[in-house]
């Protein structure tokens, strides 16, 4: 399984299970936030790992970008577009 195909299957757990939604938002607060929010998916029995969730965002943001315009790449990176993390808890 895929980091992506990961944090989709812990963000559908997250929806049909409100104490699980809540541990993950809460994540937010600690003192390291991608760790704990890994840590807690692998509870879930998803490994996943802060690495992966950072290049996920990467290699996601990376394709998009050479699917358009032929490849080039004239625009600028807007701050958070790759951080598969906040746009998770965002999308909770």
């Amino acid at each position: 399984m895929t980091a992506m195909e990961m944090l989709d299957e812990l963000q559908h757990r997250a929806r049909q299970n409100k104490e699980l939604k809540e541990k993950l938002i809460n994540t937010r607060n600690a003192e390291n936030p991608l760790q704990e929010f890994c840590r807690i998916s692998c509870e879930e029995g998803l490994e996943l790992y802060p690495m992966e969730v950072i290049c996920a965002g990467e290699e996601f943001d990376a394709a998009m970008k050479r699917s358009t315009n032929g490849g080039g790449e004239n625009s600028p990176k807007l701050e958070g577009q790759d951080d598969f993390y906040e746009l998770f808890l965002a999308g909770l």
